[in-house]
């Protein structure tokens, strides 16, 4: 089961015939009739947790148009979409007990994430997942979260194109699907000015986080990832087996990480596709 699926709990069988990921740049996209990568009109979006995000509507919805094609007459044809990181808020929480119900599951997590999104929990879409920490009696939850108005403003497009979207997640959450499951990785994704960094240890997410850098320079990217390092080696007596590039000249990073590409089904992942190849790695249709 993917990352992705594990928190969503949304991925229905066989898998959606058609697969987007959405970033401020245009659509990548998995269809019946090939895969590709389909500009948009400058201005379209504008990625934020807590401010509108599609700024052209009509301009994103003719791209989808277009990639999704007529639909023929058929009632039902099925997508997953993958949406900017930078959209939502994904972190690891964790707890020193973790309730049986999912009514009292809710709610804790919601209290825990309260404070520390920037949009109102209570008008958000919240998904979580429990996974029980390796050696200690502590359990960490996933919790993906995003605001319902910034949800459905990208959902429109798709369904407005005749897709029912049965399955939504985040990009770096769905890129996790190309790592390795053996040991600590860390992937460091970069989109434009936003860094989106994950920690994942034996197949298990301990650490996602995703900032708004001042640019995109290797000293920006240093300021976060050298603290994290730093971080897992004290903390957890860890250090990385790999740490994977997306978006970036791995070669930015510190000699003695030995950064590589982050490599999916379909080849090396880039800032605007890592979500959709993971998704096609983890049962997407090829």
């Amino acid at each position: 089961m993917s990352f992705a699926d594990k928190i969503n709990g949304l991925m229905a069988d066989p898998p959606p015939e058609f697969g987007f990921e959405v970033s401020e740049g245009g659509l990548a996209w998995s269809s019946p009739r090939g895969k590709g990568f389909t500009a948009f009109e400058p201005g379209t979006l504008r990625v934020s947790p807590s401010e509108e995000n599609v700024l052209r509507a009509e301009s994103m919805a003719r791209v989808v148009r277009e990639v999704a094609g007529d639909p023929g007459g058929r009632k039902r044809r099925t997508a997953a979409v993958i949406l900017p990181d930078y959209a939502g808020r994904t972190t690891v929480l964790d707890f020193d007990s973790f309730p049986a119900k999912a009514e009292e599951q809710a709610t804790l997590v919601k209290f825990r994430l309260r404070k520390s999104v920037p949009f109102d929990i209570d008008s958000a879409s919240v998904s979580f997942q429990a996974q029980p920490r390796a050696g200690s009696k502590k359990i960490d939850v996933v919790a993906s979260s995003m605001s319902l108005e910034t949800l459905a403003r990208y959902e429109a497009p798709f369904r407005a194109a005749g897709l029912h979207v049965g399955f939504i997640t985040t990009s770096l959450l769905a890129a996790l699907d190309s790592v390795p499951t053996a040991g600590c990785r860390v992937v460091v994704k970069l989109s434009g000015t936003v860094l989106a960094l994950a920690v994942t240890d034996a197949g298990a997410l301990r650490l996602l986080r995703t900032i708004e850098l001042p640019e995109a320079s290797p000293d920006a990217i240093a300021e976060h990832l050298i603290p994290t390092l730093t971080y897992m080696e004290d903390e957890w007596g860890k250090k990385p087996l790999s740490v994977y590039a997306i978006g970036f000249d791995p070669q930015w990073l510190l000699p003695e990480l030995t950064a590589e590409p982050l490599q999916g089904p379909l080849g090396a992942a880039q800032a605007h596709n890592a979500g959709l190849l993971g998704w096609l790695a983890s049962g997407g249709r090829l």
